[in-house]
């Protein structure tokens, strides 16, 4: 299978070090558990010159390299890769991200998984000299079998997968998102995300999918 992979909040815990910087740089306290908002400017009540400071805090080499892994991710990733899958990391982080993106990936055992910053919310210019960033057409001409996301507003991007299963990690900011239909599956943890994909291999469903 070729599996999509979203980095922020799907295999780190990128939304848990906002709301600790929220506190730190404006005195906002937001528990994690009230995100509501995938836009951290309205989830926080940001002004403009707010939210900047706050997103470019946030992806300080420093900052990227200190968040947490979310629990199971690297385990199960490997273990796809030692079955066969070809697993990609899709970003819509900045593309001046990618190296310490790059090297928190390596120091969590994950060295064997391509990352791509894709612009995915229309944030910055094209580097077009960098093989590891794309356009939002570049991205929609691969194919992906099995996708993970978390933000409603990268729904419409995982759509243009044709027959791509996409399990939806379980965040407070998606807790009332409606899914765009019934390949959009809601997981609560890496081992359901996991549980999901064994059951995408089964030849019934394999006869389905591809038809």
């Amino acid at each position: 299978m070729k599996i999509y992979i979203d980095f922020d909040d799907v295999i780190c815990e990128t939304a848990e070090y906002f709301t600790k910087l929220a506190k730190e740089l404006f005195d906002i306290d937001v528990p994690y558990k009230e995100v509501q908002f995938f836009n951290l400017q309205k989830s926080f009540d940001l002004s403009d010159e707010q939210y900047d400071e706050l997103m470019k805090a946030g992806h300080f080499p420093e900052n990227l390299l200190a968040y947490k892994e979310t629990p199971g991710a690297s385990k199960i990733i490997n273990k796809w890769i030692d079955e066969g899958h070809e697993v990609s990391i899709v970003t819509g982080r900045p593309f001046d991200s990618y190296e310490p993106s790059r090297k928190w990936l390596d120091n969590h055992g994950l060295n064997r998984v391509p990352l791509f910053c894709v612009d995915k919310y229309g944030r910055e210019n094209f580097n077009q000299g960098c093989s590891y960033s794309m356009t939002l057409n570049d991205l929609y001409n691969l194919e992906f079998d099995f996708a993970i996301e978390d933000s409603p507003a990268a729904f419409e991007h995982v759509l243009h997968f044709e027959n791509c299963r996409v399990a939806v990690f379980d965040r407070p900011w998606n807790k009332s998102a409606e899914f765009p239909n019934e390949r959009f599956v809601r997981c609560e943890n890496w081992k359901n995300i996991d549980d999901l994909l064994v059951t995408e291999l089964t030849p019934q469903n394999l006869f389905t999918n591809n038809p």
